[in-house]
């Protein structure tokens, strides 16, 4: 159940920014430390939350209407961005697909 979202990154240094073909909060943007206590249960702090566990790494995360911002102190390679770009793309994905059905 969910949609997967669409994904586009641009690394530059130690960021990585990810355009998404959907909002994941308002206007206003959330940042999220490494370590910082994550108690809110919105769509942002849960998508934080994920991205701190699943991307090793990873020390900051801003979300802000379709865009995720993530600092990574020592740089990206591709396997890294295709991680998190992976975590961001099934956030609203509540089920595995499963094809066995029918």
């Amino acid at each position: 159940m969910g949609q997967k979202i669409q994904v586009g990154s641009t690394v530059v240094d130690d960021i990585a920014m990810f355009d998404t073909d959907r909002g994941i909060t308002g206007q206003d943007g959330v940042s999220y430390t490494s370590g910082e206590e994550i108690t809110s249960t919105d769509f942002p702090a849960l998508l934080a939350d994920r991205l701190f566990r699943e991307v090793p790494g990873i020390d900051h995360v801003f979300v802000a209407s379709n865009q995720v911002v993530v600092r990574r102190p020592h740089g990206w390679d591709e396997d890294v961005v295709a991680t998190a770009a992976g975590v961001i793309s099934s956030f609203f994905l509540f089920y595995a697909d499963d094809n066995s059905a029918t």
